[in-house]
């Protein structure tokens, strides 16, 4: 399943570009990726949400910042009312949207922006508090003119740069955006994800980071919020996932290609991760996305 280039095309005078989309049929799988920064609100939709190679079941309410060049989609399973469309609530804006660089380069107070938008180079989803926090925001945008539509844009970002639980989609690749971070993450993430099919030691690690084992420990987690070894566990499942989905092989032979030297521990740690053993979530996802991967091949 090869994404596709999406073209986004903000409306004339207006810097970012927002949709307002309402499916009565369900939200189809779009395999498709794009340049640009996207937060993206549900409403009234269940089903699975593929970012990158991270896939999850979403419910109502779903809020996702997904940043540059990540191929992702939502196919729905069923509407949470029947009677009305599954909705998506989309915002799309670039690295190089100036009241961005703009606000944090003049006002301290802003910088904060620059470490969400950071993280969310790996996609960023949001929990159920902060969904709510900024859901009648983000539904005022359907209506309001284009500056109020902008300001309410503001809104909802720094709101949504105070929820600090925001999980990583950590198995998402990382694209070379010019964005603040800490160098000494983005030298160790970096290597995670060139070789995390490979043996990964926290000395290793922290070697690269330049920093003691226990300084390690509390800068990744501070940096992640989650362990290490939690965060390579993402990346192998996640690519196994891709791999369960996309290729004819032997659950054993992913298992090895993802790093995996045990099937048993494998197994265990994808059913805790994804809720189903790896030839279920296989057939099931077959069944689901069988015939439009046809399409899109």
């Amino acid at each position: 399943m090869k994404p596709f280039f999406e073209t986004v095309t903000p409306e004339p005078g207006v810097s970012w570009a927002f949709l307002d989309r309402r499916l009565p049929a369900g939200i189809p799988f779009e395999w498709h990726h794009h340049p640009e920064f996207e937060l993206t609100l549900t409403l009234n939709s269940c089903g699975h949400r593929y970012v990158g190679d991270d896939v999850e079941p979403y419910e109502d309410g779903d809020l996702v910042l997904i940043g540059p060049g990540i191929p992702h989609s939502w196919h729905s399973r069923e509407a949470i009312d029947p009677g009305r469309p599954h909705v998506a609530l989309v915002a799309w804006f670039t690295r190089d949207w100036g009241w961005v660089a703009g606000l944090i380069g003049v006002f301290p107070e802003m910088a904060h922006l620059a470490g969400m938008l950071a993280r969310a180079t790996q996609g960023l989803r949001f929990d159920r508090g902060a969904s709510e926090a900024v859901a009648s925001s983000f539904e005022s945008m359907r209506t309001a003119s284009p500056a109020r539509r902008l300001v309410l844009l503001i809104e909802v970002l720094t709101t949504l740069c105070h929820y600090h639980d925001a999980v990583s989609l950590a198995n998402a690749p990382r694209e070379e955006v010019e964005l603040a971070a800490d160098p000494r993450m983005v030298r160790v993430l970096d290597h995670i994800h060139a070789h995390f099919a490979k043996p990964v030691t926290v000395s290793s690690l922290a070697d690269i980071a330049c920093v003691s084992t226990s300084a390690f420990h509390r800068m990744f987690k501070r940096h992640t919020r989650m362990t290490m070894v939690d965060y390579v566990t993402r990346l192998r499942v996640g690519r196994a996932c891709s791999l369960l989905i996309e290729s004819g092989h032997s659950i054993a032979t992913i298992a090895a290609d993802v790093g995996y030297s045990n099937l048993s521990l494998f197994n265990r740690q994808f059913a805790r991760a994804k809720g189903a053993t790896p030839s279920s979530f296989r057939r099931r996802h077959r069944i689901m996305l069988g015939s439009v991967a046809h399409t899109i091949e």
